[in-house]
């Protein structure tokens, strides 16, 4: 039905009421639409596929960001300010207090549970009676939940004679009731520690050592037989090697930023020559924020195993720089026709640990005064591995005069 109707100026204008024969902008987006994936060379199947696999990419990355947004938020409400690390508190009563604020008496976290071992100690000069009882609540090794324990006995430094008790198959907790006789005098027996080191024993490849005990025989009573239980301790990672000793003292004089290190002596060092001998010298080097930075070294003593030393060495540190130095002795064999061998190394400073890092608070807490210490070598790969040096390319001058 047609209808009519009269504009200002006269004219007329029809319209159906239906509406056809107009155009509206949905209607003009669709055909743009359609005549765009009509351009496009892939069935609309594939088109519609890759249009969703954008979107939801699109909404994983919205998902992830906010939730990772909610995690700091939590992270941020479970801090709590007892957390914080608080330097007023220090009840560390030895100078390790000093260079590591954080470190108490004896705090060494806590260890991984390795089991126990009974052993006994009897001393009738010149016979050390080594007995071990039994073990207890060992690590189990094999796929079974068991393991295959013997425990190694010997004498440090002078490792002579090594002994090893029976393999008791599939146990954690067994009875081996063995003794073993080391013939040593009082004089050496002061000296020396017994170390007793518990294995898995293994047919086709390496065994596994389970723990070990270490005893300074120097703090026994030898009046009565000693006899008790001790908890095993986590193992060496570098097997016992006697390389010997060396006395050094530190003095530093904060004033002047002046640290002296004088090489004393060295004893019991390690055998390098095939005469039964070495011809010793000893490097200081100076290591600052896990860079060499400054070197000196000692003459050589030849044909000896007890070198005498006594030489002094002046580094100007700043007391800024002492709180991140590190100072590393080094004694070596000296060969002239190949190259020098290194005997043992040492580290002091505040990242040092046990003696060394005492001899290093008793030098900082008693300034202008020398301090002297006797410390056993450690093997190169020990120390290095522990500082972890930063290791320096140096890049050759040419002489723009040539």
């Amino acid at each position: 039905m047609l209808s009519k109707t009269s504009s200002p100026k006269g004219s007329v204008t029809r319209s159906t009421s239906k509406g056809i024969g107009t155009t509206t902008p949905t209607n003009a987006a669709l055909v743009f639409i359609n005549q765009l994936l009509n351009k496009i060379p892939l069935p609309r199947w594939a088109i519609y596929t890759i249009f969703a696999a954008i979107v939801l990419l699109f909404l994983v990355c919205i998902i992830c960001i906010c939730a990772k947004c909610c995690c700091k938020g939590k992270k941020k409400k479970k801090k709590k300010p007892d957390d914080e690390v608080k330097l007023q508190g220090l009840n560390g009563s030895t100078t390790a207090a000093l260079v590591q604020p954080g470190m108490h008496d004896g705090d060494y976290g806590s260890a991984k549970l390795r089991g126990r071992l009974l052993y006994s100690l009897e001393y009738k000069a010149p016979e050390l009676t080594v007995g071990i009882k039994q073990a207890s609540a060992l690590t189990a090794m094999d796929l079974g939940g068991t393991s295959d324990p013997y425990v190694k006995i010997y004498l440090t430094p002078h490792k002579s004679k090594t002994f090893e008790t029976k393999v008791y198959r599939k146990s954690l907790n067994p009875v081996f009731d063995e003794h073993f006789k080391f013939q040593i005098d009082k004089a050496e027996l002061n000296e020396s520690t017994i170390v007793m080191k518990v294995f898995d024993f293994n047919r086709f490849s390496k065994h596994d050592i389970l723990g070990e005990l270490k005893i300074k025989l120097d703090t026994i009573d030898w009046n009565h037989v000693i006899e008790e239980w001790k908890d095993l301790s986590e193992p060496s990672k570098y097997e016992d090697e006697i390389l010997g000793e060396i006395c050094l003292s530190l003095r530093y004089v904060p004033t002047s930023g002046k640290l002296t290190v004088v090489i004393l002596e060295a004893k019991n060092l390690k055998s390098m020559d095939p005469g039964g001998f070495s011809d010793p010298y000893v490097k200081v080097h100076l290591v600052l924020d896990k860079k060499k930075w400054k070197r000196k070294k000692t003459c050589v003593k030849k044909s000896t195993l007890n070198p005498y030393f006594n030489e002094s060495f002046t580094f100007d540190v700043s007391f800024e720089q002492i709180q991140r130095v590190q100072l590393v002795i080094s004694v070596w064999d000296h060969d002239k026709l190949t190259r020098n061998d290194a005997i043992g190394k040492i580290f002091l400073g505040c990242d040092a640990t046990g003696n060394q890092l005492r001899h290093w608070a008793d030098m900082l807490s008693n300034p202008r005064r020398p301090m002297a210490q006797w410390h056993h070598l450690l093997s190169n790969e020990q120390v290095d591995s522990t500082l972890q040096l930063k290791h320096t390319i140096r890049i050759p001058i040419i002489n723009k005069n040539i």
